[in-house]
């Protein structure tokens, strides 16, 4: 088929002028007849890498695209916004009436739809299989692909036997993916026995998210933070934007939900331990923005699509950068600003291996779940820019540009991620009988090691204090009144190299703060005019 058809469906039905990075590659391959992977972050639009071609292949009488889909909620979002553009779409999944089902299945056989969605259970079934194998198929299309490898963070053992279906099908197989390693792309078309398949690969750079990691070892630390961080977004009370706060478990996700319900914000939360109804509630409230914030566990996420997510906070570090990645990615799908926080203890690692023990399982899974959770510590620590170090993870070969947000090339790495570590103290060797320092004074003589140990950490003490002067010591001030007023720590209003730099550089306008290392918009926003007017103060020139 000619690629101007695509191109023509791309633009009348789905209201596009052109392409995005990667998806013309995906569309012509399948077009061509080839078998494609797709690797495209979240956000980048892989639906219409498969609905493009699927439409105009249906219209051109090449048959029903069926689609692979992981969850239900995904695929009756889908199969209702295809509707709306008048594209013939239909699902088969376990929440529908017997009769609807059937309806389906005859249309199905029929020919009459353009695309059709179903699980990977329901795939693997041989029931499935020979239904397939009666009916004209266009194009086989595997969303969330990853979930076939056993190297990815959320393998999925029916997307094993997908390549059995393939086999019947005999159609070009497109399977696409937001979060796999070049090491997962490989098995994917391994495992789904793709014919030396196109590799699409977009770019993996979200230059509108500001990325970030604060070391707090304490719940009640990580939730002042947590408050900090939405109220720096204006996410208390009515308004506009949304924020995910993402917890590793489903106990940690009441209890800070809890919390920030009684801090004043309107919150959900969701997770699997809950009742359908009560899932499909909390969804709803953030969906129409009756809650603007949701408190959730990993099993909120996939295929979620909402534009004005402000904020990402991971209250507890995933299991893998994949992981990170993908839910991270869920800020700002619009293009405004969009600030993601991932707040990190040891604690958080102990969490996770505790997760995968419950799974049992094999030692070379428990082998590649700690490799994943190496790759988390290197994000931590890193001393490279984080957007840098993210997109080097899916595409090690690339070259990838700083993107001048993230708190390493700002310069605001988080004060915690350079707190030395408690070390167990080594065995010394004993020391020579000596009198106790209270002795020692009374005998009227100080000892040479204890004088030298108190020059030593009054030495230490002069180098961490700032340099006063007027500006520093009002600056310092109004930051602990401000930190009272709002319930921070001191820290989180600006830190101490912040009040540094402004006392060095001394900036009149907001453009002049937005120079200064730690205050990014939001804080200029909130604490810009006063800072100026401090400065102006004690300007020589005003």
């Amino acid at each position: 088929m000619e690629p101007s058809a695509a191109r023509a469906v791309l633009r009348d039905v789905f209201g596009h002028a052109d392409y995005r990075g990667g998806q013309r590659e995906a569309v012509e391959a399948v077009l061509a007849g080839r078998d494609a992977v797709v690797l495209l972050p979240t956000g980048a639009g892989k639906s219409l890498c498969y609905q493009v071609p699927a439409v105009a292949l249906a219209r051109a009488g090449q048959g029903t695209t069926i689609v692979i889909s992981p969850l239900i909620a995904l695929m009756d979002d889908q199969v209702g916004a295809l509707a709306g553009r008048g594209i013939v779409a239909a699902a088969i999944h376990s929440h529908q009436e017997d009769d609807e089902r059937r309806e389906v299945i005859t249309r199905f056989a029929r020919g009459e739809l353009e695309l059709l969605y179903v699980s990977p259970e329901r795939a693997a079934l041989a029931s499935f299989r020979q239904l397939a194998a009666r009916v004209r198929v266009a194009m086989l299309a595997i969303d969330e692909a990853h979930c076939v490898s056993q190297w990815g963070h959320d393998f999925r053992p029916e997307y094993m036997e997908l390549h059995e279906l393939r086999r019947i099908v005999r159609a070009p197989t497109i399977a696409l993916t937001a979060t796999a390693t070049p090491r997962v792309m490989t098995e994917i078309a391994s495992a789904l026995e793709l014919a030396e398949p196109v590799r699409v690969s977009g770019d993996f750079r979200r230059p509108n998210l500001s990325f970030e990691v604060r070391r707090l070892p304490k719940d009640a630390e990580r939730i002042a933070a947590t408050i900090a961080t939405l109220d720096e977004a204006g996410l208390r009370g009515r308004g506009t934007g949304r924020a995910i706060v993402y917890c590793a478990t489903r106990k940690k996700t009441e209890l800070v939900a809890g919390e920030l319900k009684s801090a004043g914000f309107a919150v959900g939360h969701y997770h699997a331990g809950r009742t359908a109804l009560a899932r499909e509630r909390s969804q709803r409230a953030f969906a129409t923005a009756r809650t603007r914030v949701l408190v959730a566990t990993s099993a909120f996420g996939m295929g979620i699509d909402y534009p004005d997510v402000r904020v990402i906070v991971h209250f507890q570090a995933p299991g893998s950068l994949e992981a990170y990645y993908q839910e991270a990615g869920r800020a700002g799908r619009d293009g405004e600003p969009g600030r993601c926080v991932l707040l990190f203890g040891a604690s958080d690692l102990v969490t996770q291996r505790r997760l995968m023990e419950r799974g049992r399982g094999s030692v070379a899974a428990q082998t590649r779940a700690e490799d994943a959770l190496a790759a988390i510590e290197a994000y931590v620590h890193t001393a490279t820019c984080r957007q840098v170090q993210l997109c080097a993870h899916f595409e090690p070969a690339g070259e990838h540009a700083r993107c001048a947000r993230c708190d390493v090339c700002t310069g605001v790495v988080a004060e915690e991620l350079h707190a030395p570590v408690e070390l167990r103290a080594s065995p010394r060797p004993a020391k020579p009988r000596m009198l106790t320092p209270r002795a020692e004074r009374k005998a009227g003589r100080r000892p040479p090691w204890l004088a030298k140990n108190a020059e030593g950490r009054a030495e230490r003490q002069r180098d961490r204090r700032p340099r006063t002067n007027s500006v520093t010591l009002e600056l310092d001030t109004y930051r602990k009144r401000m930190a009272r007023q709002l319930k921070w720590k001191a820290y989180m209003v600006f830190q101490q190299k912040t009040i540094a730099a402004i006392a060095e550089q001394r900036p009149l306008s907001r453009d002049a703060l937005l120079r200064i290392p730690g205050l990014g918009p939001a804080k200029i926003a909130r604490f810009g005019d006063d800072i100026i007017a401090v400065v102006r103060r004690h300007s020589p020139s005003e």
